[in-house]
Order: C-alpha cells, then structure tokens, then sequence
C-alpha cells in the first residue's frame, strides 16, 4: 500500500479517534454489507451500503488489486472468493474491507506489517510443544 492511500485512510477518519471497532470503521467506510429488501420479503443481492466515506473506497480499491495479485494471503482469499462465482469486483471489495481492517488493527496496536505472520506464528506454536515432547520423553542410552 502506498504512503497516498494510507494516509487518505487516516486522514479520513482522524487518526481512527472516532472509530471504536473494525465493524464500526468498515460501515463509516461504506464497505458494509446490506440486504436489499422490501416490507416482509428480503430478495435481491446483498450489496454494500457506499452510505460512508466514497474517499476511504477510493483509497483503497488500486491497492486491494495489488495485493490480489503480489501478495499470497490475499491472493487466496480473492482465489477463494472467485471460485464460488462470485464477480471478480465482489472479491475485490472483499479485499477492500480487509485491508481497511488491518490498517486499523495495525495503527490501534503501533504495530509494522509482517507479511508471513501467520507462518511465524505457527512456527511459534508447534515449537513450544515440540519442546515439550522431547522434555516428556524418556532418555535413551
């Protein structure tokens, strides 16, 4: 993501002050979903709202593209999505979502961007209890 689209983000919604959690964020992003319906029958596609902030959607509907493409967790998810038959857009505002999701995880916690995170926090689980069943196991001479 590009210094542009992060800073249009925070920028948009004050540095996340007036965000309390991720679902709040998304729904003042427009990126929501919503049922369309009338009186009792709920038919029509689920769609996103785009009652919140256009500029935020703006921001960040290049850089869901490039992360479709060059980065591998998100690339599976928008594989994932567009397997079931969903419209590639559909996928990429999926991605949309989860980017804005973790730009506000990433600034509440001071935290950088690691991208194979999930490997190393595997890694860091099965370690511990390797080290516990070689500690378990009887020694053999």
């Amino acid at each position: 993501m590009g210094i542009f689209s992060a800073l249009t983000v925070i920028a948009e919604t004050a540095g996340f002050d007036m965000v309390k959690s991720a679902k709040q964020l998304t729904s003042f992003a427009g990126l929501d979903v919503v049922q369309r319906q009338s009186g009792t029958s709920i038919k029509g596609k689920t769609r996103i709202s785009k009652k919140g902030n256009a500029h935020i959607r703006r921001a960040l509907y290049f850089p869901a593209m490039v992360a479709a493409r060059f980065n591998p967790q998100f690339k599976a998810v928008y594989k994932r999505i567009v397997q079931k038959g969903k419209p590639k857009k559909v996928a990429n505002i999926a991605l949309e979502r989860r980017l804005l999701c973790l730009i506000y995880v990433l600034w509440k916690n001071e935290q950088s961007y690691i991208e194979n995170y999930e490997e190393l926090k595997q890694e860091k689980n099965i370690a511990p209890e390797l080290a516990e069943a070689t500690q378990d196991s009887p020694k053999t001479s």
